[in-house]
């Protein structure tokens, strides 16, 4: 079931009833005073709905009998209805609140449905009677569903829970002040990470601003980060827990923890676990995934039908967990309403595409070639987050394809390939500070060698690594390829371990 998105001025590709509501609050057209041809596109408009809402229930009632092309038939009606709500917005003179009422409707229909009314029901109850949210999930409903309708607006519940808890106005204040940046730049790293971690929570039904706010204050969407106590990646598990539900080596030396799709997918399951176990809350849920498992179900049984505000649940989580919680409700919230607290987005764009590297390079030479346009910091953790089985200094042979965005891909055809910039990239990644060193007393450096000059002809065959070193950096010093020297000294991509004092054959260096 489509489930709330974040408020922003452009249309997402999955819209939602918080854009559509984001609409309202402007200001409506005159009806007189828009053009023929602009009344008759609203009324197709119009038409599109009405046949996509017919679809819909017609694919509800397949659904019902069990037709295996129900769902698709459900998910294409329902893409209809988006796109159609997505050109109301750009269309002078279209009423979206009266388009919005249908695809709010048929939202109510499909929770009726997975409640088990079907929605569809015999006894002559058209869907302006059907069941409220609130009395329309039975115990047999998947906990995920519950978690969405906490942040559903029909619900109010989060509402709520944001407008008088004290906890998370503090956290809203926090995100706002101090920690502004911290949002902005997980808000950034979200919508590179969007397309592949958006997916497992949309199917199992959980909120993406719930998504959002546990990988906000978890690892700012970095990728890579790894805590002191040992938790890693954008959903930072734990190894242990992280093994429970599918993450760790893959076999090739890499961590799937640090994997977006994969962490995220881990995160929809352990989250389900927990709403299934703490009695369909999802603070307790939030704090089992801070605070520990163990420790909710502890709090839980010795505090039966208690939430996670009252004080006796309250006090025996740790300051941490007490902290997490309204964090991440606050982020979630700030999420899906940005404009009502002035918060500003940067504007991002996402779209995927692969590059394909035409000759040999590293992140770190690519985020030097690529330049800033288009974005104030650059292209570095976009390329690190959308290919995590890389470390920055890896020096990638030519014909490696790696997961970018299309304006990377034109960035990259313009001024990595050829040119001066290109050029100046490949010279600063491969400088060896320790050529800076003059060794001998009384000996006068010799004056530096152009740009492009012959490399020394003799370079020992083997080589000892030292303290702080990596294969990369040590293929850079020796002007070798990275994956050639590590095949010829039988270490494993793509981490390339090695460790002080072991002896490297230099096969294929210059």
């Amino acid at each position: 079931m489509p489930v709330l998105a974040r408020v922003c001025s452009c249309v997402p590709a999955s819209f939602s009833i918080a854009v559509a509501t984001a609409v309202l609050l402007l200001a409506p057209f005159d009806a007189t005073a828009i053009s023929r041809r602009d009344r008759a596109a609203v009324e197709a408009l119009g038409q599109r709905m009405e046949a996509a809402e017919a679809s819909y229930r017609e694919a509800m009632v397949a659904i019902g009998n069990a037709d295996p092309d129900g769902a698709a038939r459900a998910n294409a009606a329902l893409e209809d209805m988006e796109d159609v709500m997505a050109a109301c917005v750009e269309q002078r003179g279209c009423a979206v609140p009266s388009l919005l009422t249908t695809y709010e409707r048929l939202l109510k229909l499909n929770a009726d449905a997975e409640a088990g009314d079907g929605g569809l029901a015999d006894d002559g109850m058209g869907p302006d009677h059907a069941m409220p949210l609130d009395h329309a999930m039975p115990h047999e409903v998947p906990q995920a569903a519950r978690a969405a309708a906490l942040l559903a607006d029909d619900r109010h519940a989060f509402d709520r829970m944001v407008q008088y808890n004290p906890a998370v106005q503090e956290g809203i204040r926090r995100w706002l002040t101090d920690m502004r940046d911290d949002f902005i730049t997980s808000y950034r790293n979200y919508q590179y990470l969007r397309p592949q971690m958006w997916p497992q929570y949309e199917r199992a039904g959980l909120p993406e601003a719930l998504l959002f706010g546990i990988m906000a204050k978890e690892s700012n969407g970095r990728v890579h980060s790894t805590s002191r106590a040992g938790a890693a990646g954008p959903m930072q598990f734990m190894y242990a827990t992280g093994q429970r539900f599918g993450l760790g080596d893959d076999g090739t030396g890499f961590d799937t923890r640090y994997d977006p799709y994969a962490a995220s997918e881990a995160s929809v399951a352990y989250l389900n676990e927990r709403m299934r176990e703490l009695n369909r809350s999802i603070e307790l849920a939030l704090a089992a995934y801070n605070g520990g498992e163990g420790r909710a179900r502890r709090i839980l049984q010795q505090n039966p039908g208690k939430s996670f505000w009252s004080e006796d649940v309250y006090r025996q989580f740790p300051p941490e967990t007490r902290d997490y919680v309204p964090m991440v409700i606050a982020a979630a919230w700030l999420f899906l309403h940005p404009r009502e607290y002035g918060l500003s987005l940067p504007d991002v764009d996402p779209k995927a595409a692969k590059l394909q590297l035409q000759q040999p390079a590293s992140i770190y030479q690519l985020t030097i070639c690529l330049g800033n346009r288009g974005t104030d910091i650059g292209y570095m953790r976009a390329l690190r987050n959308l290919n995590p089985r890389y470390r920055a200094d890896d020096r990638l042979p030519a014909g490696t394809t790696l997961d970018a965005t299309r304006r990377i891909v034109g960035l990259y055809q313009r001024y990595c390939v050829e040119g001066p910039r290109a050029e100046l990239a490949r010279t600063l990644v491969a400088s060896d500070p320790g050529a800076a060193i003059v060794r001998g007393a009384g000996v006068v450096a010799a004056a530096p060698a152009a740009v492009g000059a012959a490399a020394p002809a003799s370079r020992p065959r083997q080589y000892r690594v030292q303290r702080g070193e990596t294969l990369t950096s040590i293929a850079r010093k020796f002007q070798c390829d990275t994956g050639e020297l590590a095949r010829a000294n039988g270490i494993k991509a793509p981490r390339y371990m090695i460790k002080p004092g072991q002896a490297l054959e230099l096969t294929g260096c210059r």
